[in-house]
């Protein structure tokens, strides 16, 4: 699963769409996601983010739900944790435990509801960009917005060689299960601790590969790195702009009310 993002951003149905535009459209969802303060508009992005992948995208449900599951269990987590420790007002929910009573009020449980609506509301945006626009791509308009090059070459080299390691992780792990490494607490500790000093070392000479192979192609301390400007059209942009208008009016609007109803 390491590698599905990168496949799908290659060969999704908006891949030819301008990356700037897509970029645009994933960033300013996230940063209306993480600035309101009601749920409403996290939850209008997510959906519509979520349509936007599936429909127009066409990544398989499949792929897209399993993805979201890791980020939306650890915020179902951290959400709970806040709804009992937060917040004051009316109990909705009580209980003892060792003696203590332990409860969920009014405002602990609309926190843990603005939290679970900014992360699902971030994350599909997040997943938009990632499932859609190519690293390479990225890294491009980086290198336009005048990014400091060092920076970008490396992440490219990061991003490269996070793959490559995580595939030698793979293979170690595999065949450490086949010759039942991993039979076993104490088995499996001594594999994993096996398995990180492997990959260490590894690590370590694919690094030296790299230099040589780079000083063999004449590397002067930069990476060249080609952008394929592409341009996006009237209805592309103003679709996109009417999406981001309603959901910051939506923001607006609702956060308004929040803010009269809290002083109210």
């Amino acid at each position: 699963m390491h590698d599905l993002l990168d496949d799908w951003a290659q060969c999704n149905a908006l891949r030819e769409t301008s990356a700037r535009l897509k970029l645009f459209l994933g960033l300013g969802a996230i940063i209306i996601c993480v600035s309101s303060v009601t749920p409403p508009a996290p939850l209008f992005v997510a959906a519509s983010m979520s349509l936007i992948i599936l429909i127009l995208a066409k990544i398989p449900i499949r792929i897209y739900s399993r993805l979201l599951l890791l980020p939306l269990s650890f915020a179902l987590l951290s959400s709970t944790v806040v709804a009992l420790m937060h917040g004051s007002g009316e109990m909705l929910y009580s209980m003892q435990l060792f003696g203590l009573e332990i409860g969920i009020r009014v405002d602990g449980a609309a926190l843990a509801l603005l939290l679970i609506a900014r992360t699902f509301g971030g994350m599909c945006s997040l997943f938009f960009i990632a499932l859609t626009t190519p690293m390479i791509e990225i890294f491009a308009v980086l290198k336009s917005l005048r990014i400091p090059e060092s920076v970008i070459e490396l992440s490219m080299m990061i991003y490269r060689y996070i793959f490559v390691f995580l595939d030698q992780a793979a293979m170690i792990h595999s065949a450490q299960v086949m010759r039942l490494g991993n039979l076993g607490t104490r088995s499996a500790l001594s594999s994993f601790s096996m398995l990180a000093s492997v990959l260490f070392l590894r690590s370590w000479e694919q690094g030296e590969r790299l230099i040589v192979a780079m000083d063999a192609r004449c590397y002067d301390g930069r990476l060249d790195l080609m952008e394929e400007r592409k341009g996006a059209g009237a209805l592309e942009i103003a679709a996109t702009a009417a999406f981001l208008a309603l959901a910051l009016a939506i923001s607006l609007m609702t956060g308004e009310e929040g803010i009269l109803r809290m002083g109210g």
